[in-house]
């Protein structure tokens, strides 16, 4: 069975990101569904898959990452409203065999994702 995990990583300290706000949601006919909420631990990851085995299913999901209050929380002076705040990746589980691992690289003024191993 596959599992979904992340990491989140702080280009503009190079380190891993602590302490990040994750969100995740299922998206339904019907709207969004929270699943779950965490937060990175001190390697930028969370302790544990965020979901795995049966609870990985075929669909559409989204990771919300608080990268906003992150940055503030680290003293980071940015003007407000904030460029970098709640990030939103909506990504599909095509297949729930597999392991889907989103990353999120992030600074204040910019983020990229990709689907790692």
């Amino acid at each position: 069975m596959g599992k979904l995990t992340t990491h989140v990583l702080d280009t503009m300290h190079g380190v891993p990101a602590q302490g990040v706000r994750i969100e995740l949601h299922r998206i339904t006919d019907e709207g969004r569904l929270l699943l779950r909420q965490t937060h990175s631990n001190r390697d930028g990851r969370c302790d544990e898959p965020l979901l795995q085995g049966q609870d990985v299913q075929q669909g559409t999901y989204e990771l919300v990452f608080h990268a906003g209050d992150y940055f503030a929380a680290m003293g980071v002076r940015v003007p407000e409203p904030r460029f970098v705040d709640q990030i939103t990746l909506r990504f599909g589980v095509a297949d729930p065999s597999e392991n889907y691992h989103v990353p999120l690289v992030v600074t204040p003024w910019t983020w990229s994702t990709y689907r790692g191993s």
